[in-house]
């Protein structure tokens, strides 16, 4: 705890943060946003604010303190950088190219309820970063802070923003670059995020970089976003606990269509709905789990072939039951036995008709 304590006060105190070189003093260059629509603040007054948030959270989990000094930091870079916050009207900013969570704020989101709570009582402490709308004029983009603007937009607050012309391929960086650091995205989440870039035409390289994955890696995100349906993905939402593991596991379960025809009457039961997250992702999983131990236990007894003797013991055939049922003889021990039975079939068809009558 001292340690990260003695961070923060490097960080706003003027002493030098370990691993950290002295960073150049900002330079009053004011960043690229509408005049009429953006109010600069001076860097010292934000600066201040932070520090007093970052005080305030001495008391937190060692969790919630490392955030801050990863905040703080990333603060600091852009000030040193000589980019300056501005409050921007959240009601002008639109989001980013391609959204990388699952959670819905209106659903449940905990962890959005205490991010608004913190706003309200401590203010925003970490501005967010956005770009000038390629598009539209006197809008804005959001490279990332989504959960920042709608927490200020449900405040009815202005965002504090580092606004940076970015190209598109930037823009994703960024976005991924912040989610990484900050370790707040699910495996889930990533999955589509990374196949949602794909989609609107990233190369797969700048994909990688965004998300720092491996080549190997990128390969199971794709897979596991491409066998999830999207509908049934956002219905359990980023399952923080799942894993990479179950998350493969329940994307072999859906390549059946009768499994997405249970998951479909999953996701649409109550208790299904009224479950957290992580516990809606249980529910479906052990339901396909289950059908899939079924699945296993007949194959396995279908697997297991009846053998068929003569009157003094010797093999004919064996027979392998189930839905497609099949007789199998061994030619070595009885060469062209089967195809005599093969002869005889239409006759036997014709005395087991009449037999059943």
């Amino acid at each position: 705890m001292s340690k990260r304590k003695d961070h923060l006060k490097a960080l706003f105190g003027g002493a030098p943060v370990p691993g950290d070189e002295a960073a150049p003093s900002p330079m009053a260059k004011p960043a690229p946003a509408p005049e009429t629509k953006a109010v600069p603040r001076s860097a010292a007054s934000e600066t201040s604010r932070t520090a007093s948030g970052a005080v305030k959270a001495m008391g937190l989990s060692l969790s919630s303190m490392s955030r801050e000094v990863e905040d703080a930091r990333a603060l600091k870079d852009a000030l040193a950088k000589g980019e300056r916050v501005v409050e921007i009207d959240p009601n002008l900013i639109d989001p980013s190219l391609v959204r990388d969570r699952l959670s819905r704020e209106d659903d449940g989101d905990e962890e959005f309820s205490a991010l608004v709570e913190s706003v309200r009582e401590n203010g925003q402490q970490v501005p967010v970063l956005l770009r000038p709308h390629p598009t539209a004029n006197g809008r804005y983009q959001v490279a990332y802070g989504h959960r920042r603007v709608r927490a200020a937009a449900r405040l009815a607050r202005p965002v504090q923003a580092i606004v940076r012309a970015l190209d598109d391929n930037q823009l994703v960086l960024a976005q991924g670059k912040e989610n990484t650091e900050r370790r707040n995205l699910s495996f889930i989440e990533r999955a589509f995020f990374a196949a949602a870039l794909i989609r609107h035409g990233f190369e797969r390289g700048v994909v990688q970089r965004a998300l720092s994955l491996h080549k190997a890696e990128m390969t199971r995100f794709l897979q596991v976003a491409d066998a999830v349906p999207a509908q049934i993905a956002g219905a359990i939402g980023p399952a923080p606990k799942a894993g990479r593991p179950r998350w493969m596991l329940l994307a072999d379960f859906l390549q059946d269509d009768a499994a997405i025809v249970i998951a479909q009457d999953v996701i649409h039961s109550d208790a299904f709905r009224a479950a957290s997250s992580d516990e809606r992702f249980g529910m479906l999983f052990e339901r396909l789990a289950k059908r899939e131990e079924r699945k296993a236990g007949v194959k396995g007894k279908a697997s297991k072939p009846t053998l068929v003797a003569d009157r003094k013991g010797r093999p004919l055939a064996h027979v392998i039951s189930g839905k497609k049922p099949r007789m199998e003889f061994d030619e070595k021990v009885r060469p062209g036995f089967a195809d005599y039975v093969a002869a005889l079939l239409p006759e036997l068809a014709e005395r087991f008709e009449k037999e059943r009558g």
